[in-house]
């Protein structure tokens, strides 16, 4: 099992520095008794309330890693604090990646209240996902209905797509905002199609197109040069 250590103490004074070293030799200490394999020790210094430290960002990002199984803490308030402690706990979690803490000696034990505020966080973002495909769905049959044909307009659907298909396709986006879909259902049924596009980009994409429009025809109404 590959593990990370993350330290955390409040100040940069004196007394925590030494803190942070106790806190990293417990955590050696318990990684070796679970058989796990550290990777990576992040120590920092930082308020537990701050959801901006560099460590714990730099936490999240690893362990997307599929190999990462689990975190070492000291304890829960480590990893932070008030609603930054369950807004971290949650990201930590649905991960699928373990909590190991010295405070008990093996896997985290969480408190029965931040048990049920961490399913209360699951439970709406399962809906908020629901509620994005639906979005996504009823973008799609809209733009059908307006005489959108994916089959005959969506470009680049060979076996070499995958990298050019990122791209927002300005001929769709006009045809899609002249039907009378808003920028938000355009990037919701482009996505649906397999571009990954925001409501900003589409929104920036058909901006650059108008002006692109409005400078050609300015060109095209300047008298010729002698």
């Amino acid at each position: 099992m590959k593990a990370i250590i993350y330290c955390r103490v409040s100040t940069a004074k004196e007394t925590q520095e030494t803190s942070l070293a106790r806190q990293e030799e417990e955590l050696l200490a318990l990684a070796k008794s679970k058989g796990m394999e550290v990777v990576k020790v992040i120590k920092e210094q930082a308020s537990g309330y701050d959801l901006e430290r560099d460590g714990v960002l730099e936490l999240l990002s690893l362990i997307k890693d599929e190999e990462i199984t689990s975190v070492l803490i000291q304890d829960e308030t480590r990893i932070g604090r008030g609603n930054a402690k369950i807004a971290l706990l949650h990201c930590i979690t649905k991960e699928g990646v373990k909590l190991y803490s010295i405070s008990h000696h093996g896997e985290l034990q969480l408190s029965e209240s931040d048990s049920m505020v961490l399913q209360i966080v699951s439970m709406v973002e399962e809906y908020q996902r629901k509620l994005h495909n639906i979005k996504i769905k009823r973008g799609m049959q809209r733009a059908i209905k307006q005489g959108y044909h994916p089959e005959r307009n969506l470009k680049n659907q060979g076996e070499h797509a995958g990298r050019e298909r990122k791209l927002a396709p300005i001929t769709e986006i006009v045809r899609l905002r002249e039907n009378g879909l808003t920028f938000a259902e355009i990037a919701a049924t482009l996505r649906g199609f397999g571009y990954q596009v925001s409501k900003a980009t589409v929104h920036r994409r058909y901006q650059e197109y108008k002006e692109s429009v409005e400078e050609q025809m300015i060109a095209g109404n300047q008298p010729a040069k002698e």
